[in-house]
């Protein structure tokens, strides 16, 4: 098994609170420098930005994983995560179905950039990126899955746009491939205060939205090579393969 330093939660310039620095070429080139292997691009309910990103990613030996961060029905964030193109196509699609068309407000919100490799402006979506669209939990848990993919609620923990501002809790049914916790608590702390979820793995990213956050938080995959299939295996706990939080 390897042990490859992953943050798997990273906005781009196409979400309106990412800042303009945060474009996929330059979060690629931070990325290596910080001797990260692993990580996600998950702009607000768009995946825009994976393609281009993963693509520059391939050329700098750092595997990408695609997705984006929902905002449910309940208003509790999701990072959802595919590995085909044809998948991520779909579920931009369905994206673009559900979310609310509340035009945006670049004063109050910022820009929604979509940008090409030489960083020039090629899309600006309309709408606002971060309104609840219209699905609930379940709903995007069982979306995410007819596509192959793999969800974990984000920063359960935290007091606004979460599991546990929104709900109160974290449903003991609930269907999840993991779950995400922020960086103000530890693994060990989170799960003496709620030893009902220790069924699930655990990840720890960034959040970043600037490109000086990007690996301010991270958590380490053991695995035997860079690949969606064997990050499901770590996130399932199986065959050796694990996700390692610090």
């Amino acid at each position: 098994m390897e042990s490859y330093k992953a943050d798997l939660h990273i906005h781009s310039v196409l979400s309106p609170c990412g800042d303009l620095e945060m474009s996929p070429a330059n979060i690629i080139a931070k990325s290596k420098e910080l001797g990260l292997k692993i990580i996600g691009i998950t702009d607000h309910n768009s995946t825009l930005h994976c393609k281009l990103t993963k693509k520059i990613g391939e050329n700098e030996g750092i595997f990408v994983l695609c997705g984006a961060e929902v905002t449910s029905k309940e208003e509790a964030h999701c990072l959802c995560f595919f590995e085909k193109d044809d998948e991520i196509d779909r579920f931009q699609v369905w994206l673009e179905e559900k979310l609310q068309t509340i035009p945006l407000d670049e004063d109050r919100f910022g820009y929604q950039l979509v940008v090409n490799e030489a960083e020039e402006i090629i899309q600006q979506p309309p709408y606002l990126l971060t309104s609840a669209i219209d699905a609930d939990i379940d709903a995007i848990y069982d979306k995410v899955h007819s596509l192959n993919g793999l969800f974990i609620p984000a920063h359960v923990n935290r007091s606004a746009n979460s599991l546990m501002s929104q709900l109160g809790f974290v449903p003991p049914d609930l269907r999840a491939d993991g779950l995400e916790i922020s960086k103000h608590i530890t693994k060990d702390n989170f799960l003496k205060k709620n030893a009902y979820l220790k069924r699930f793995s655990f990840i720890q990213s960034s959040d970043a939205h600037y490109i000086h956050l990007i690996g301010e938080t991270f958590v380490f995959f053991h695995i035997s090579e860079l690949s969606f299939a064997e990050i499901r295996l770590a996130l399932q706990n199986k065959d050796g393969r694990y996700v390692e939080t610090l």
